[in-house]
């Protein structure tokens, strides 16, 4: 493994969730809680208090997030488009658009937000993972995040629904 890249070792799920939008919910809380690492996919939300949410994620865990395309404001410019950490020796890529992933990226799991759409399937040995949206509602899909699972049974996702 690189030894350039963040590493960690959790013994608990690995919280996962997507375009707040400007909203944290209490329940997105309470399903995070518990979780030694949570990574936010992008779409944080737009306003200047906004960065407020990842501010609140860090008094649960350690917090990596990758910026997306609503993540407009001053703090925002910090986060990067894509990130790469590696979890109990699993290589873990991070971006807000899966358009923005490069397929010769080296990773055993690919994050990705922006659609919305809850996505949790394998391909080509790799888990492709979208905990879909935990803020404010958008078309009719629903509110959820996800949690993942790295292990010596593997790699596994659940996608969990809020409200």
């Amino acid at each position: 493994m690189s030894p350039s890249l963040p590493y960690y070792r959790v013994n608990s799920p690995v919280g996962v969730i997507a375009d707040t939008h400007g909203l944290l919910r209490d329940e997105a809380l309470c399903l995070l809680k518990g979780c030694e690492l949570i990574l936010h996919l992008g779409d944080v939300g737009s306003k200047e208090a906004d960065e407020a949410i990842l501010e609140r994620l860090e008094t649960l865990a350690t917090v990596f997030c990758v910026q997306g395309n609503i993540d407009t404001a001053a703090w925002a410019t910090r986060l990067p488009i894509h990130q790469d950490i590696i979890v109990n020796e699993k290589r873990l890529h991070l971006v807000h658009r899966l358009e923005d992933f490069d397929p010769k990226t080296s990773c055993d799991v690919l994050l990705h937000g922006h659609s919305h759409k809850p996505r949790n399937e394998h391909q080509e040995g790799k888990l492709l993972f979208n905990p879909g949206a935990a803020g404010k509602r958008r078309f009719k899909l629903p509110i959820t995040l996800g949690k993942l699972w790295l292990d010596q049974r593997g790699v596994r996702g659940a996608i969990m629904h809020l409200l």
